[in-house]
Formats: structure tokens, C-alpha cells, sequence
């Protein structure tokens, strides 16, 4: 297949809401951006300058995780994108075995790349790298709420050390005194690390100054990995090529249509947000996943209550800490999770064909389960909702408004903020 049309960034990203994270963060910069949920089939993409390729790698085996990726970059070189992006959370969600160093590696040697950049930083939502060191808010990972997370339990901070485990190659950092110098002092750092023969780097960031200073710096390379706060410096070096002249990339139509939020995630931030949507007074109804395992229906039941309320409701399955232990003890992780995934999935499926048009998804995995069974393909970019989260339309012959949005991310009022965006949409 041969691509139609000009990418001047290909991104591969390890999950839906990761992917959607990047997607905004390079339309607020200028790059007209199109979301596909998995590879896509068809190689039309006239009127676009980036491509964010959503994945569902980030837990699966580490040698299906490359598979999947190899395969996504193969699309994306039959449009000879000048750069290609390796997008993951910014928490560096991973275990030693993977997936973020072998997926990394594997793209570089299909790009035959010598050398790689490792920045999860987002600053604008608390995700700060420190002398190798990954920070959450003011705590290190390793003592934050990922500690404990079911999938990708995170507890070192020291993110050389976590890359090292997982690579074959030698791991190396970018300290932030030569961050804070600026572009050309990263260029001469690179260099160097490359002489001593390092081929992948995690890169200190703890602002957005250090982030651009890091996308200038790896204007010409071929191959950039990190959170997608490190895409905010990307977008400005096409334009200084000439090459990216849009203004209005976040354009986009408003859909009409009931709304609906449905949350499957365990996160802190979003039990924070269930908390207040239910103290707000919003109708709520709880997917119980013990209940789910035992045969009883509640898909019907989230259904029935949605489709007789008269204003918007929050379906959810987010338990508190220690009822969380005991399903996962009862069920296991893995299991309690795909019995969620599976019912958001069919509820929103069962909305949908009960005129329901607008969806807010809360969790990586539910968002993923989600857009699959609702058949969506491609998504088209709008603006910001909150930092990592925008607004977004599919592209089809029946559109969806959907706001898909990482367990940890948005203020305590999201849901609120999310369906008001819907209601109000950005008009084309």
C-alpha cells in the first residue's frame, strides 16, 4: 500500500487515551491531527500533517507489543513521514520485561536510528523528570498512587535504571543542567552519550521551557520516544521549515445527541471525580464487577437507568482503595478489568442505539473497549477539555463526540467540564 496525502509526524501511541493525549497537545501547536483507533485500512490521509496511531500495547506480552508497533510504523513509512514518535503514559507505566524499552529499541532499528531520546515529562500535569528521577505532583513514583497500580505496579523512581532492564542496549541520561542551557548544549550532550556508546537517553524535563528546548534539539531525529508533553516542541520545527502554515487545526463540528460518561477507572484522580459528581447531586449508577461475575445483568441495569434519567448520567465501576484489593483478590486484576471493559463497552453500545451521541470515557483501557465496540475508526482532534484531554469528533458517516480521558488526568469537576464541552461543541 502506498500512503496518499503528507505526514510530517507518524506517532505510535501504547493506548487510546494516551494517543488522544498526544493528538491535543500537537493540535494546540498548529499540526492538523488525525487519530486512528488501531491501523488503519486505508491509506488516506489528505489534509493532515500528523498521524497518532492508538494502540493497546501497553500490557500485553512485550514480543506482541513490538509485533503491533512494527506494524503501525510500516504504515506510517508509506507516507515517508520525517519523524517518527513513540508515545507512552507519563508515568512510564512498564514492567522490567516491558513494554516501553523493547518497542522503543525495535522502532529504532526499523529506522535504522542509532540513537533514541526517553522523556516522559508532562509539567503541566505534575509528570516531572529530575535527575533520571520521575516525579508525580511533589512525590517520586515510586511513592505515589503507581505503586500499587494492578497492571504496571511502578516502584522505582530511577528511570535509567527502569529503561536499562528492559533494553539490550546501554541507557544514559540528559541531567537537567544541560537541559537548562538550552538546544545546542543537548545537541553536544547527545553527542557525546553516543561516543560512550549509549543509544538510548532519559531526558530531565521540569517545564515546558526544558520540553521545547529538548524538541529543538531533536529537530533531526529520526525517532523521539516520551510522555507527549515532549511532542509540545516538535510542531514549531516544521514550521520553521515552511512546512506547517496551519492556524485552525482544533476546528471541528458539534454533535448532537444525548451524553453519557462512562468510567471504568481506578485511579485515584477519577475516584476524586465520581466523589464529586455524586456530591454534585449528578445521577450515578455502579457497574459492580462482583455482581458481573456472578451472571447478573448489570448492563441492562446501567442501560435502563441512562435512558430514563433526564439529564446526563455517570455510569461507573470505580471502587474505593480497599474494596479495589478485595475484587482484585476475589477475581484477579486482570480479569476484574476485562469484566469492565466489557460491560462499558456493551452499555455504550446498547446507548448508542438509544440515540445516545456523546460519550466521556475515563480510563485508558475502558476507552479502548469503548471506541472498538463502537466501531470508530478515526478520530479528528478539537480543542483542549483539560491538560492532555480534548474534545474530539470521529470521522464517519455517524459521528460521535467523545472525550477520552487517562485515569489520572482532569480536576475534580472533569466529568461536568467534559459533557459541557460536548454540549457546546467548536463549530467548523
Amino acid at each position: 500500500m502506498t500512503g496518499t496525502g503528507t505526514i510530517l509526524l507518524g506517532c505510535i501511541a501504547d493506548d487510546f487515551t494516551g494517543a488522544t493525549d498526544l493528538a491535543s497537545m500537537l493540535v494546540s501547536n498548529g499540526m492538523r491531527t488525525i487519530q486512528t483507533i488501531g491501523i488503519p485500512a486505508s491509506g488516506d490521509c489528505d489534509d493532515v500533517d500528523a498521524v497518532v496511531i492508538a494502540l493497546k500495547t501497553r500490557t500485553v506480552p512485550a514480543e506482541k507489543a513490538v509485533s503491533q508497533s512494527l506494524e503501525a510504523l510500516q504504515w506510517l513509512q508509506t507516507f515517508s513521514c520525517r519523524q517518527y514518535l513513540f508515545k507512552y503514559c507519563s508515568t512510564f507505566d512498564s514492567t522490567p520485561a516491558g513494554n516501553i524499552g523493547p518497542v522503543a529499541e525495535a522502532l529504532g532499528r526499523a529506522l535504522e536510528t542509532e540513537f533514541f531520546i526517553a522523556c516522559p515529562a508532562f509539567p503541566a500535569n505534575g509528570r516531572m523528570v529530575y535527575q533520571g528521577h520521575l516525579f508525580v505532583g511533589n512525590r517520586l513514583l515510586s511513592e505515589s498512587g503507581m505503586r500499587n497500580h494492578p497492571l504496571t505496579p511502578m516502584r522505582d523512581s530511577d528511570l535509567v535504571r527502569v529503561l536499562q532492564e528492559q533494553i539490550r542496549r546501554m541507557s544514559g541520561l540528559i541531567a537537567h543542567e544541560v537541559i537548562a542551557q538550552g538546544s545546542s548544549a543537548i545537541r553536544h550532550a547527545i553527542q557525546a552519550l553516543r561516543r560512550e556508546g549509549v543509544t538510548c537517553a532519559i531526558a530531565d524535563a521540569i517545564d515546558d521551557r526544558d520540553l521545547l528546548a529538548l524538541g529543538q534539539a531533536c529537530a533531526d531525529h529520526r525517532l523521539i520516544t516520551g510522555g507527549s508533553g515532549i511532542a509540545m516542541g516538535l510542531p514549531e520545527n516544521f514550521r520553521q521549515e515552511g512546512l506547517l502554515k496551519t492556524t485552525d487545526a482544533d476546528r471541528m463540528p458539534r454533535v448532537a445527541g444525548r451524553r453519557v460518561v462512562l468510567s471504568g477507572s481506578a485511579s485515584l484522580r477519577t475516584n476524586e471525580q465520581v466523589v464529586a459528581w455524586k456530591q454534585a447531586g449528578g445521577p450515578a449508577f455502579r457497574i459492580d464487577p462482583m455482581q458481573l461475575a456472578e451472571g447478573r445483568d448489570n448492563i441492562s441495569e446501567a442501560v435502563g437507568f441512562a435512558l430514563q434519567a433526564e439529564t446526563p448520567v455517570l455510569i461507573f465501576s470505580t471502587p474505593d482503595t480497599s474494596e479495589l484489593a478485595s475484587v482484585q483478590e476475589s477475581l484477579g486484576a486482570g480479569r476484574a478489568g476485562e469484566l469492565v471493559e466489557a460491560a462499558m463497552a456493551a452499555i455504550a453500545v446498547r446507548l448508542r442505539q438509544n440515540g445516545f451521541r456523546n460519550f466521556v470515557v475515563a480510563g485508558g483501557e475502558t476507552s479502548g473497549a469503548v471506541v472498538q465496540a463502537l466501531d470508530v475508526r478515526k478520530l479528528r482532534i478539537g480543542p483542549c477539555i483539560a491538560p492532555g484531554v480534548p474534545l474530539t469528533v470521529s470521522v464517519g458517516d455517524d459521528p460521535f463526540g467523545l472525550v477520552l480521558k487517562s485515569g489520572n488526568f482532569g480536576d475534580v469537576a472533569f466529568f461536568s467540564q467534559a459533557l459541557e464541552a460536548l454540549e457546546q461543541g467548536h463549530a467548523a
